[in-house]
């Protein structure tokens, strides 16, 4: 008996300590910090966050990689419960839900082979990249629709993916499972920050557009009598619809595919239906906006591009207000452009609607003059976008005999040389820069040696090779130092003081530093600037800012620095360029405020890259372009042209062939 026990005792230590060992090589180190946040989640394991159950939420919430909030079927209480446990707020999410991004289904695209393998995407994506000519088109079994846990997808009667938007939980499922990214998730912020890029499925007049907007969508919805709708999409990427259907160059136009058979759709002409019928029924249609970020931003400049920039911020949740330094915003469009071709009240109606965005605007103020960077900044703006426009607004607002220099330290090379007429010492920091001028900027250096400036740096974005026509046979003095192949990437400064340039040379991309009093520009116009506040320093409560060029337009994305080759030297040559360049500009400064560089995706859509396209079209029957009535009312400032009517604008609606990538509609047979 004693022996049995004896031996129980040594059985039960030897397993005791085995179990021990185990624990020790098999042990699991769970992170508490996870453990708590799968603690507050409901244990749903639902999916719809994401990912596969709220252990890999947690997991995926404690890395960063998921926000607090993101448990659709937990509320608000839990959110706030996970975001105490990482030492963080949640803010209002601006809320996204899946869209689809192909215009044609199977059944109605053209087909290469057919596919009798298993009836997934992922699986037809696999075998010679789908069935379709099209290479990024949908392949139309449904992988997302499968993966949706919410019933919030399913095939429509086109045969493609209908999304339910009440439904929708924007939890990305689809997204993860689509082989052909062509159903994504999307938000307002999305949407505005989007750049197409060669996974998008965009038309050639879309491309064409400088504002990208999705113009098959607003003539459909035109075809389809949904005017408002039709508004709707236009102020997606354009606030100023009723101005633009009256003066763009219609670039879309030149790249219409209607061309193939006949004549280009009148798509400026549908343009200005739509935007006349809201004016006319008095109802605005103003898009959708991101929740309140929080962030103030101040916007320099009243024109179409700087109101334009202020439209998308507002859009994107930023508390904004327009710094206009004359009477009355609207800018080159309000004083070069004649009556008959664009009346006031069509363009007070658009900047009206840009107001009631939720645009705050002050006329009468120049910045630099009448309110400075540092008190912008001690006003709580959190970034500042410098949108001034060229010398020719300047002469139209009758500014020329005043040196407006709205960021300390930086001004143009046009107003040093004419400092003795204006009466101004400009230059009241050295070392000096000179960006750019060729051999104008070498005898503004001279000036400057005269006026007692010791140390000149001019920097040209071009190599010696390229300048040495021009530059030949010049006597430099030794106080000035030429560097070329410089692109200027960021200007930097304290409280009212410019401080420090920074450039890059733009074939190695090296990036160098120098200390700098003051910066001298080359061209007609302050190019376009995003301030943002860095530091507090010194007791007199200064500030320390940094300024950076937003991104540049795709045609000239690899281009560096101020002043590069493509950059604009005057004012935009369109108004719809301009609106372009201010939701870039919004986009820019949105990311910076959120600690991210400006940027663009690498798989960006440029002029050179490549992408599927036709070079005919088939089975597609000639009608008629509608054109457009010319106005009976003899009155010297009246419009030239009346617009269609509705009938008009239903018969041209319908001409559009209404694209795809490569898709189109064909006649009815």
């Amino acid at each position: 008996m004693i022996e049995a026990v004896m031996m129980m005792g040594g059985l039960g230590i030897i397993v005791g300590a085995g179990l021990a060992a185990a624990s020790k090589i098999f042990y699991v180190y769970v992170d508490p910090l996870i453990e708590a946040i799968e603690g507050e989640l409901p244990g749903a394991n639902c999916g719809g966050c994401g990912f596969a159950g709220c252990s890999a939420n947690a997991a995926a919430i404690a890395a960063g990689k998921s926000p607090p909030n993101s448990c659709v079927a937990a509320g608000s209480d839990v959110a706030d419960a996970i975001a105490v446990l990482l030492g963080v707020s949640v803010g209002a999410k601006d809320r996204e839900i899946s869209k689809l991004g192909c215009s044609y289904s199977v059944q109605d695209a053209e087909t290469r082979f057919l596919y009798d393998g298993i009836p997934d995407c992922r699986a037809a994506a696999l075998f010679n990249g789908g069935m379709k000519v099209c290479a990024i088109g949908c392949l139309g079994f449904g992988a997302c629709v499968n993966a949706c846990q919410f019933n919030a997808l399913a095939i429509g009667p086109a045969g493609l993916p209908v999304v339910d938007m009440d439904k929708c939980t924007g939890c990305g499922a689809c997204e993860r499972v689509c082989p052909k990214h062509i159903i994504r998730l999307s938000s307002i912020s999305m949407r505005i920050l989007h750049e197409y890029t060669t996974e998008d499925c965009t038309t050639p007049c879309q491309r064409a557009c400088p504002a990208g907007i999705d113009i098959p969508e607003y003539i459909r919805q035109i075809s389809l009598k949904n005017y408002t709708q039709s508004v709707q999409v236009i102020k997606e990427r354009n606030p100023f619809p009723t101005v633009i259907g009256r003066i763009c160059p219609r670039p879309c136009e030149t790249e219409c595919r209607r061309q193939l058979v006949d004549e280009p759709v009148a798509i400026n002409g549908l343009k200005r239906f739509a935007a006349d019928y809201e004016k006319q029924t008095g109802q605005r249609v103003l898009p959708g906006k991101a929740p309140a970020s929080g962030q103030k931003i101040a916007v320099i400049g009243g024109g179409v591009e700087g109101l334009s920039a202020a439209y998308f911020s507002a859009r994107l949740g930023h508390e904004v207000t327009v710094f206009e330094a004359s009477k009355a915003l609207g800018g080159l469009l309000r004083s070069a452009i004649a009556r008959n071709r664009l009346p006031m009240d069509i363009l007070d109606w658009d900047i009206q609607g840009v107001l009631e965005m939720g645009v705050t605007a002050k006329t009468g103020i120049t910045v630099g003059q009448d309110v400075s960077l540092p008190d912008l900044f001690e006003q709580g703006y959190n970034g500042i976008l410098l949108a001034s426009g060229g010398w020719d607004s300047r002469l139209a607002r009758g500014a020329s005999h005043r040196v407006e220099q709205p960021v300390p330290g930086v001004f143009l090379l046009i107003d040093l040389m004419r400092q003795e007429s204006l009466k101004a010492n400009l230059v009241t920091g050295s070392p000096a820069v000179i960006a750019g001028g060729g051999q104008l900027a070498i005898n503004a250096a001279k000036k400057l040696v005269d006026q007692g400036v010791s140390s000149i740096v001019i920097l040209f974005q071009e190599d010696a090779a390229a300048l040495s026509g021009e530059l030949t046979d010049l006597d430099v003095p030794p106080a000035i130092q030429i560097l070329y192949q410089t692109g200027i990437t960021m200007i930097q400064g304290n409280g009212a003081r410019l401080t420090r340039i920074a450039y890059d040379n733009v074939v190695t991309g090296q990036h160098h530093e120098l200390e700098a009093g003051s910066l001298i520009l080359a061209a007609g116009r302050l190019p376009e600037l995003i301030v943002i506040r860095s530091a507090e320093t010194g007791s007199n409560g200064g500030f320390q800012w940094q300024a950076v060029p937003p991104y540049k337009r795709s045609e000239i994305m690899d281009q560096k620095g101020l002043l590069a080759p493509g950059d604009v030297m005057s004012d935009f040559s369109g108004a719809i360029r301009a609106i372009a360049a201010g939701r870039r500009e919004a986009a820019s400064i949105h990311q910076l405020l959120y600690g991210m560089p400006p940027s663009f995706p690498a798989s960006l859509l440029t002029p050179d890259a490549v992408f599927q396209n036709v070079d005919h079209v088939e089975d597609v029957g000639s009608v008629p372009r509608q054109i457009m009535p010319v106005s009976t009312d003899n009155h010297p400032d009246a419009e030239l042209e009346s617009g269609f009517s509705e009938e008009m604008a239903s018969a041209e609606a319908n001409r559009c062939l209404q694209c795809g990538l490569i898709c189109y509609r064909k006649s009815p047979s």
